[in-house]
């Protein structure tokens, strides 16, 4: 499992841009999140979408980088690769290529970069604030996970009662349960959301109705996107896991909680999760997120693992520290923060949920999205959905301007943050995941 810190780690580096060493900025040097953009002005000309990398307040040109000559070997191979309107070509090069641009990146944004290298660079930074952004990769495939505990006993709970027993299912401590969900409705960052008509069973009725959803409901979730990628038939061991992880986003799985509830039973969700999937713009790559793995467990109540889901290297690196935080932002008021938790809390690790979805031969392919489930932490203000927050909407939730809500109101904007931090270690961020609600269609 690959865990090694190196020099592109050390909080006392700093860049010679400016925006990158205020301390409270998403994108040090230490993090060099990668994206697809335009800039400013771009629209409708002839200037596709590129590759780029977030420092600072500032977004670097990658289509620029791998032209102007100042990388060698796989360092520019990588950089080509990410050049185009999409980042699975970089994905598919594996984790040489992404650690040799990481580490090319490092030194020429690092305050120990030439002055000539910094003048030639310059003309390549364009204001984040004033880019476009597309998704990052070209999306084959989204599977979404369901890997926190927290998050199942709540909504058990609230689904069907609180009966003193625990709702979670017996599968859930044995292996990461995931559906498939829909790529084609996977949008980036300021979405807007057109809240889904459809078939559900008001309380206490005989027979569904049809219209609009009046429980829509947010996922506080994480993406995963995928490498390499592997053969159809050749499933991937867990401590093979980690050379497929580009890198991970922020995700919103937007959802019909009275669709669902209607649609579930016998095969999962359908319509109530496929008509919206948002993701942040900016991909922390896997090696940017080293200093924050920790030591994962398994669940007390659990049974004892099988091998394919059992790693020494998991059990010691496994696990995630990033903070994330949801806020809504009604169409009129200040925004609110919703609930502030930890990817720590998650009863299944990342790799795990990679060897899981592979176990029985099924082929992952370059920029595939893995959610990782909604989540929830143990304590009240830790829920990752308004369904927990609201206790299924029996308890609404009072904003600041003195309006409530159950669930998600047409106009709201759902804001999902993260970041990590620890001492010792540079904070590095996520940047946003931003949708708003727009009307269903008439």
């Amino acid at each position: 499992m690959t865990h090694a810190l190196d020099f592109t780690h050390d909080p006392a580096a700093r860049s010679w841009l400016a925006s990158a060493n205020t301390g409270h900025t998403d994108f040090p040097l230490q993090n060099l999140p990668l994206t697809v953009f335009r800039p400013a002005g771009t629209q409708g000309s002839s200037r596709q979408f590129r590759g780029g990398v977030g420092i600072g307040d500032q977004v670097l040109d990658l289509a620029a980088l791998a032209a102007s000559g100042l990388l060698q070997g796989a360092a520019q191979k990588a950089a080509a690769a990410a050049a185009g309107t999409t980042l699975n070509g970089l994905c598919a090069q594996g984790s040489v290529a992404w650690v040799a641009l990481r580490h090319a990146l490092f030194r020429l944004l690092g305050d120990e970069a030439g002055a000539s290298q910094q003048a030639t660079l310059r003309p390549m930074l364009s204001p984040q604030a004033q880019a476009e952004h597309a998704l990052p990769t070209r999306i084959g495939n989204y599977t979404d996970f369901y890997t926190s505990i927290h998050h199942a006993r709540n909504t058990g709970r609230i689904l069907r009662g609180d009966t003193g027993a625990d709702p979670v299912m017996p599968n859930f401590r044995s292996m990461p349960i995931a559906y498939h969900g829909r790529a084609s409705s996977v949008g980036v960052s300021g979405q807007a959301v057109r809240r889904p008509n459809g078939q559900r069973l008001p309380p206490g009725a005989a027979a569904p109705v049809f219209g609009p959803s009046e429980r829509l409901d947010y996922e506080l979730e994480l993406g995963v996107l995928i490498g390499p990628g592997n053969a159809l038939g050749e499933p991937i061991a867990l401590a093979q896991a980690a050379p497929q992880v580009f890198g991970l986003v922020l995700l919103n799985d937007w959802s019909a909680r009275d669709i669902q509830a209607w649609e579930m039973a016998p095969l999962g969700p359908f319509n109530a999760k496929n008509f919206a999937t948002t993701v942040s713009p900016w991909v922390v790559t896997w090696a940017a997120l080293a200093p924050y793995r920790q030591a994962w467990a398994p669940d007390a109540a659990a049974p004892p693992l099988l091998p394919y889901l059992d790693d020494a290297g998991v059990r010691t690196h496994g696990a995630l520290d990033i903070q994330l935080e949801a806020w809504l932002q009604p169409a009129a008021g200040a925004a609110q923060r919703l609930s502030h938790t930890t990817f720590a809390h998650q009863s299944w690790s990342v790799l795990q949920m990679i060897a899981q979805h592979t176990v029985g031969g099924c082929n992952l392919q370059p920029g595939d999205l893995l959610g990782s489930g909604t989540i929830s932490g143990p304590g009240p203000d830790e829920a990752g959905t308004m369904i927990e927050i609201t206790h299924g909407g029996r308890r609404p939730l009072t904003l600041a301007d003195g309006s409530t809500r159950a669930f998600l109101a047409d106009g709201d904007t759902l804001v999902l943050r993260g970041w990590c931090e620890r001492p010792g270690a540079a904070r590095i961020g996520f940047g946003e995941c931003r949708g708003t609600v727009v009307p269903a269609p008439a």
